[in-house]
C-alpha cells in the first residue's frame, strides 16, 4: 500500500492524504503537490493557468508562457495526467520560484543591508526605497512593526 520505505516513509505518506484531504466546516481543500521543493501545492479546484498563480513568483504573464510552453489546454488542474504533471514539474524546475526565490531576495536585500547604500538603509529602516513619497503616502510601509528595532538603536 505505502511501500517498503520504512515507517517515516508511511508517516509522510498518512500527513500528505491528511493534508490533502483536510475539510474545514464542510469546504473539502484538495490541492496536489507539485514536489521537489518547487514552490509547494497548487488548488485542483482552479484551472491550471490560474492554479500556477498560488505559487510565489508566478504571476499572470509566466503562467500564462508556461501553460503555452507545455502544450496543454487550459484544463481544471484534477484533469492533468501524470505525464502531464510531470512535465510540468520538469517546466517548472527551469524557474526560480517558491522558497528559492525568497532566499534569493532576502540574500540581495542583506547584502544592500550591509553595504550600507540608501536603499538598504531605506530598507531598515521600513520606509520606501524606490522614490516615493512619504510625507501624505506609504502608510502601510511605515506602520508595519520592525523585527530587529530602528538603525539608531545601537548608536
Amino acid at each position: 500500500m505505502f511501500g517498503l520505505r520504512g515507517s517515516l516513509g508511511i508517516v509522510s505518506d498518512i500527513a500528505l492524504c491528511l493534508r490533502q484531504n483536510l475539510s474545514l466546516r464542510g469546504v473539502r481543500v484538495k490541492n496536489i503537490n507539485i514536489g521537489g521543493g518547487l514552490g509547494g501545492e497548487i488548488p485542483d479546484n482552479k484551472r491550471l493557468e490560474y492554479a500556477l498563480q498560488n505559487i510565489h513568483g508566478i504571476g499572470r504573464n509566466k503562467a500564462h508562457h508556461i501553460v503555452s510552453e507545455l502544450g496543454v489546454e487550459n484544463k481544471y488542474v484534477r484533469d492533468l495526467s501524470k505525464r502531464e504533471l510531470f512535465s510540468l514539474r520538469e517546466l517548472l524546475s527551469k524557474y526560480l520560484i517558491g522558497s528559492d526565490l525568497k532566499k534569493c531576495v532576502d540574500k540581495d536585500i542583506a547584502r544592500l543591508v550591509s553595504v550600507q547604500c540608501y536603499r538598504g538603509i531605506r530598507h531598515v529602516d521600513s520606509l520606501p526605497c524606490r522614490g516615493q513619497r512619504t510625507h501624505t503616502n506609504a502608510h502601510t510601509r511605515k506602520s508595519r512593526p520592525t523585527v530587529s528595532g530602528s538603525r539608531y538603536a545601537a548608536r
